[in-house]
């Protein structure tokens, strides 16, 4: 039986599909270079279908022509048109074939879905992945369209299926000897760019550069063809990842991590990822937008796809490639596309897996990532807070026992006594002041580790985290704070023998709260203090104390919060103010000394609005000590 081409035939498209058609052309792509994409995709599926039909076929037309697809621009020699090649040595179509698969779009369907687009429940680039249907994008820069494909099969002809992109197509015999599709484009006047060789070798690069079969433009070949991110990890050195990473990213520092892998389970999904060094872009980066490089098949689908990882991971930068995955995956695909989900899933996964990976065994370059990146993981947690309990073992902070370097919540936990329940912390501006902060006072007397939050952000997130493994996270500042009780031998002796009587005491009590006002809730007698003269501390029903930092950083409308100011009996200081009350009650040095205590307290809190309008009142102190000192 031979499959002849039928001599020439006319056809009309039926309502709907040209209605698809018209969307395909002005609704599905905003980059007229796409059309490229689609066309060299379906080549290499015409030469991978080729390829498995001779694994049990020795029959085949023109057996020896190479595996191939070209790109080739033409003139008209007899006019000023613009034509474009695109040609593959594939399987091939026949008349009737060329009939079905490009005279009839979604036999089945078509009508549903375009009832789907009109009541805006579809997306036009839902199409390509339901109906294959990517070809039609040519008449985005075609007036003409001519289809001149010989299938393998020995005894077929020749044939052409010509169309306009508008209500009609034929098909008619043609002269081709060689095996194969070539596509004749006819450019439209605003699309001549695409009859130049450097525009095509471009948007090869670009889209198509890893597709499985040479690509040629001229005599010359446009693709790598071979990715790196499908080479198993073992045959991929650290010059290549570099070496690549530097290429996509012109991005000349190494990256901090690369992440390389293949899957087929739940998901085929082949990718290679990196953690930049620096959270910011530099002025030559050419990828200035976040999200990976998305594949199917080889075909670059996604420039910069942010779907695939959490906003707290849009710094990964790399590429991912599936082929489970249609060539349209657009955002609105993307949000109820299954496996898109699946996919992120994995990555999300992997990458944190990797992040513990270098925080285990390279604590140092995890030092660097957090340094570069906490903002953004915290930022998060803000914004997700599903996102917990992944991104907690990724936090660090200084902590009263770390020595300057910074240490995780686990490691914490290792060193925390048996008979401790929380996990404790001190909110503050800065590691060396919260160092100094009098809230410490009575965790260094019991060997306690305080964690020093200092980022802004951790005031914000306070509130959010709650607790970390069945361990409460503790604000060290909360009145009602209870801590274990210190057996006699260590109890320090001051306690239970106080320096300073009860009525100076009480006097100096007295002057603090007419001195302060309702700046404070209340002036009383510590039970912690040891180091230092006093500490504010929040009353115990203070709702979202930790909001009253973010505003002061926000500067919004911040009033300084009331707080319980706390004084040790048993302070030098304390002790000479009180004694100084009773001598000289009207001494200026008194008030003087109050003020700054309690302001020094909020400078330590981290809660003053303003610490240079401490200053004239330094200078008054310094001034009345000196004259004390002359006079006496």
């Amino acid at each position: 039986m031979t499959t002849a081409a039928a001599k020439q035939q006319d056809y009309t498209f039926k309502a709907e599909i040209k209605q698809l058609l018209h969307i395909l052309v002005h609704s599905l792509y905003k980059d007229q270079d796409i059309f490229l994409r689609e066309l060299i995709s379906n080549a290499s599926d015409a030469l991978t279908r080729l390829h498995f039909e001779t694994l049990t076929n020795p029959n085949v037309y023109d057996a020896d022509a190479p595996l191939a697809i070209h790109v080739d621009p033409l003139e008209d020699e007899n006019s000023d048109d613009k034509w474009l090649i695109v040609k593959d040595s594939g399987i091939g179509m026949t008349a009737e074939e060329l009939a079905r698969n490009l005279g009839t779009i979604a036999q089945s369907g078509a009508r549903e879905f375009l009832a789907r687009v009109s009541e805006g429940s579809a997306a036009p680039g839902d199409i390509i992945g339901q109906f294959g249907v990517g070809f039609y994008s040519v008449f985005m820069v075609a007036d003409e369209v001519r289809v001149v494909s010989r299938s393998y099969l020995p005894e077929a002809e020749a044939a052409a299926w010509v169309s306009h992109g508008d209500d009609h197509f034929r098909i008619e015999p043609a002269g081709k000897e060689d095996r194969g599709t070539e596509i004749h484009i006819k450019l439209k006047p605003d699309a001549t760019e695409f009859a130049q060789a450097w525009k095509l070798k471009q948007v090869i690069k670009k889209h198509s550069d890893f597709v499985g079969y040479p690509i040629y433009v001229g005599e010359e070949q446009a693709n790598q063809q071979e990715s790196l991110w499908r080479k198993p990890a073992g045959d991929v050195s650290d010059e290549d990842y570099k070496s690549f990473y530097q290429q996509m990213t012109l991005d000349f520092a190494e990256p901090l991590a690369t992440i390389h892998f293949a899957s087929d389970a739940p998901v085929n999904v082949r990718a290679m990822l990196f953690i930049p060094s620096k959270r910011e872009k530099g002025v030559l980066s050419i990828r200035k937008e976040p999200g990976v490089k998305l594949y199917s098949h080889n075909v670059l689908i996604q420039e910069y796809c942010t779907d695939l990882m959490p906003k707290w991971l849009e710094f990964v930068d790399g590429v991912v490639d599936s082929e489970d995955l249609p060539l349209n995956v657009s955002r609105e695909t993307v949000q109820n596309n299954r496996l898109m989900r699946q996919l992120s899933k994995i990555l999300r996964r992997r990458v944190l897996r990797k992040l513990e990976e270098v925080a285990r065994e390279q604590p140092d370059k995890y030092t660097e990532f957090w340094r570069e990146y906490s903002r953004v993981i915290k930022e998060g947690v803000a914004i997700d807070p599903t996102a917990k309990d992944e991104t907690l073992p990724l936090f660090r902070f200084a902590s009263s026992k770390s020595n300057g370097n910074l240490t995780s919540l686990d490691s914490y936990i290792e060193r925390m006594p048996d008979d401790q329940a929380e996990i404790y912390y001190v909110l503050g501006d800065d590691p060396n002041i919260v160092a100094r902060s009098p809230h410490l006072d009575p965790f260094k007397t019991r060997d306690l580790e305080v964690l020093y939050w200092v980022d802004p952000l951790d005031a914000f997130l306070a509130p959010l985290l709650g607790e970390y493994k069945d361990k409460k996270l503790r604000n060290i500042d909360d009145a009602g704070l209870e801590l274990p009780e210190l057996p006699e031998e260590e109890t320090p002796a001051e306690e239970s023998e106080p320096k300073l009587a009860e009525p100076d005491f009480n006097r100096f009590i007295g002057r603090c709260v007419t001195t302060l006002g309702d700046r404070v809730t209340e002036v009383r007698a510590s039970k912690v203090l040891k180091d230092s003269p006093v500490r504010l501390v929040s009353p115990e029903d203070t709702p979202n104390r930790e909001m009253e930092r973010i505003y002061r950083y926000l500067d919004q409308n911040y009033e300084v919060p009331k707080r319980i100011l706390e004084v040790n009996r048993n302070h030098p200081l304390v002790a000479d103010l009180a004694h100084l009350i009773a001598s000289r009650p009207e001494d200026p040095f008194i008030n003087l000394a109050i003020e700054q205590l309690y302001e020094s307290a909020l400078v330590q809190e981290g809660l003053h609005p303003n610490p240079a309008q401490m200053l004239p009142r330094i200078q008054q102190l310094l001034e009345l000590t000196a004259n004390s000192k002359s006079a006496g």
